[in-house]
Parts: structure tokens; sequence; C-alpha cells
């Protein structure tokens, strides 16, 4: 399992700092979890278990589709919004859950067997 990679020197609290690191490590230890990114909306990366090539990559791609995703659902009806953003390949699954400031992104194996 790759380490939690801090990419910014936010500063909070070590408890807040901490639970993320521990919601983190719970995300990453489910079956097929590959990776865990947090980004802020505007794509910026805040928290990774990527190397940075890879969460590069990820948080330009992923945070440009959420938002077309979000405009969209906003487009079709005003009073809706988007609450969870799944694609599904035959390698990969991408999942993203957004929130008002930040974007968590789960990328995993579907047919990961551990």
């Amino acid at each position: 399992m790759a380490s939690v990679a801090s990419s910014t020197g936010n500063p909070g609290s070590s408890s807040s700092t901490s639970e993320v690191e521990e919601t983190l490590a719970r995300i990453q230890s489910h079956k097929g979890v590959e990776g865990v990114i947090i980004l802020s909306r505007d794509g910026a990366t805040i928290q990774s278990t990527l190397n940075e090539d890879q969460t590069a990559a990820h948080a330009a791609l992923l945070s440009q589709l959420a938002s077309k995703a979000h405009n969209m659902v906003e487009t079709l009806d005003v009073d809706d919004e988007l609450t969870f953003l799944r694609i599904r390949s035959h390698k990969r699954e991408v999942m993203v859950a957004p929130d008002k400031d930040y974007l968590l992104v789960v990328i995993q194996n579907p047919h990961a067997t551990e």
C-alpha cells in the first residue's frame, strides 16, 4: 500500500489531520483500492496515496470531468446537484464524491481478489 503523501501545507489541527489520514487509510484498505485523492474544487491536490505523476494526471482530468458533470446536472435541473460520479472501464473504476470545497476520488480495480 502506498503511503499518504501530502502536497500542500494546509494548516489545521492535528486531530483533523489524523482523522483525514485515518479515513484515507480505511478507504485504502478496502479490496481493490489502488489510490485515493483529495482535490480542491479547482483540481489542486490536497492529499493523495498515488505517486506524483499518477496524481497529477488523475487530478487534472477528474476535476474537469466533475465540473462538467456538475454543470450538466445543474443545466438540466437548477434545483438538483451532483452527489456522486462513477466511471467504470474494463480495468478500473473511478468514484468521485464532490463536496462544496473538495472532491474525494477513489480509484479501484473492481476485479481485485485481495
